[in-house]
């Protein structure tokens, strides 16, 4: 499955590069494959790994100071398919040359 989400610390003022720093840090621990952007964060995995790392995200983002965390998540769950993180973004690609010959 793909998730592509987005924690948020709540209370903590406008500057939230370093609490969403360490939730991104997470992410990369974890060795699944990810993807992060100016809005999301895209994760590959299994239902139990990938929600498990969107959870210890969440957590260590409470851990350095929020006692409020916003999730937004979007999941893409589709059985049998892999690295989908790559190749979908490969077929938009490939579909767009193609257009514009």
């Amino acid at each position: 499955m793909l998730v592509a989400f987005s924690v948020t610390p709540i209370g903590v003022g406008e500057d939230v590069g370093a609490y969403v720093a360490d939730a991104v840090r997470v992410v990369r621990e974890s060795g699944l494959p990810n993807r992060t952007d100016a809005m999301f964060t895209t994760l590959e995995g299994d239902w139990d790994e990938v929600l498990d790392v969107v959870k210890r995200a969440c957590e260590a983002v409470q851990a350095v100071g929020a006692g409020r965390v916003s999730l937004v998540l979007k999941a893409d769950i589709r059985p049998g398919v892999a690295d989908a993180l790559t190749t979908k973004v490969a077929t938009v690609e490939r579909l767009l040359a193609n257009r514009d010959e």
